[in-house]
């Protein structure tokens, strides 16, 4: 049901949009990190070649450093916005987003680059993590479960199509005009919020910022049981992700000599793996959030092992091969639709009154552990999609171990 944040306080400013806006305009807030991410993939190449030519390798620290920037800024929104309400949080990540993205247009240095990425990731971290805080403001239990897995929809979506994006901004006008878009797209998503979005968080359910109560709350967040084997579970789902993210642009090149028609097959990815979140939006009311995640990961692992066998055995010729990646990688992607909101959900749901400091806990740690699953699977890469098969083939087997002891640890 609706928490009594939207019914029973009533805030000046504008009308509370319609909740087919809402889940548009808090979609367009959570896509802003994947479009500054995967946008920029396409661009790496003229990046190193033009402002760090003698270590172009180094230009890969463009993506980690704006990571680093979102996963500092994620510790420290979610208080912030419990303090001193959700909007002026958004405004001012959203204002600090623009400034590191318009450095980062005129950078003439590497150094320099990074310096403005860890800024824009810093920034960016604002609406990110405040949109989460507002969902639980208003929403709870399978209700916020369902509107979770719309949003979820643009996660998986963004990803896909970006370095397509990212592409035709290159070609069109060059590199540099990526992070234009990145302003535009930002200017957009806050006037948008700003305008239609009433403030969510009265000033009598605001907690004083102090590090002493940080502290206290975040001890709570992590040391609730729920919380913590959902955030466990998370990170083992997302890191599976991750590294589907990071070397299937690889193993589309390396292993199956497709890299020239990359974009176009990770669209085809991106659009079968779609329906999941609108699936999960249909389901998760009349089964629960439990159910739904733990059925999800038992037909993941069962997949994953069906198709590590066939590449193992090596019965299949290299085109049928490709055939059988693309499936998986589309389950993978399909397994997050239906998984992820629900485990955001699940950790949110008793924490209603730390919602900003548990999607800052909950978000930053799980980003991170993710990330740090997905760079040895990535390593890992031998020329074939195996190594990567049977590092998320594990990590959903840990999953599926923690939701089972999840619920069999909660009351009958």
């Amino acid at each position: 049901m609706q928490d009594a944040a939207r019914s029973d306080t009533p805030h000046a400013g504008p009308r509370p949009p319609s909740q087919i806006e809402f889940i548009a305009l808090i979609a367009m807030m959570f896509a802003t990190v994947a479009f500054s991410i995967d946008a920029m993939l396409p661009a790496l190449p003229e990046i190193a070649a033009e402002i760090t030519p003698t270590a172009p390798n180094r230009a890969q620290l463009i993506i980690t450093s704006f990571i680093l920037g979102m996963g500092l800024g994620t510790m420290f929104t979610g208080p912030l916005s419990d303090a001193f309400g959700r909007k002026p949080v958004v405004v001012a990540g959203s204002v600090l987003y623009v400034v590191g993205t318009a450095l980062a247009w005129r950078a003439q240095s590497i150094e320099f680059m990074f310096a403005a990425r860890v800024l824009q990731g810093l920034g960016a971290a604002g609406p990110r993590v405040v949109a989460l805080a507002i969902i639980r403001d208003l929403y709870s239990g399978r209700q916020m479960a369902r509107l979770m897995s719309f949003i979820m929809l643009v996660f998986t979506l963004v990803p896909a199509i970006a370095p397509t994006l990212g592409a035709a901004f290159i070609w069109v006008a060059g590199w540099r005009s990526i992070f234009l878009a990145f302003i535009a797209f930002s200017m957009i998503s806050l006037i948008w919020f700003v305008r239609r979005q009433p403030e969510t968080l009265p000033p009598e359910r605001r907690r004083p910022f102090r590090v002493r109560t940080l502290l206290s709350g975040a001890r709570e967040v992590i040391t609730h049981r729920v919380v913590l084997l959902s955030l466990i579970t998370q990170t083992l789902v997302f890191g599976g992700l991750f590294a589907t993210l990071s070397s299937t642009q690889q193993i589309f090149d390396q292993t199956f000599g497709k890299a020239d028609t990359f974009p176009m097959w990770f669209a085809v990815i991106a659009v079968s793996a779609s329906p999941a979140s609108v699936i999960n939006a249909r389901l998760v009311e009349r089964l629960g959030m439990r159910f739904m995640i733990t059925a999800v990961l038992f037909a993941q692992i069962a997949l994953s092992a069906l198709v590590i066998l066939t590449v193992w055995s090596g019965v299949l010729p290299l085109g049928a091969l490709f055939w059988v990646y693309l499936v998986w990688t589309i389950g993978v992607f399909f397994q997050v639709g239906l998984t992820g909101g629900n485990l955001n959900a699940l950790a949110m749901e008793p924490m209603g009154h730390l919602a900003g400091l548990t999607a800052s806990v909950t978000g930053s740690l799980g980003t991170i552990g993710a990330a740090m699953l997905a760079i040895p699977l990535g390593l890992a890469f031998d020329g074939t999609p195996l190594p990567l098969m049977v590092g998320t083939f594990c990590l959903s087997g840990l999953a599926l171990a923690t939701m089972l002891y999840l619920r069999s640890t909660e009351p009958q």
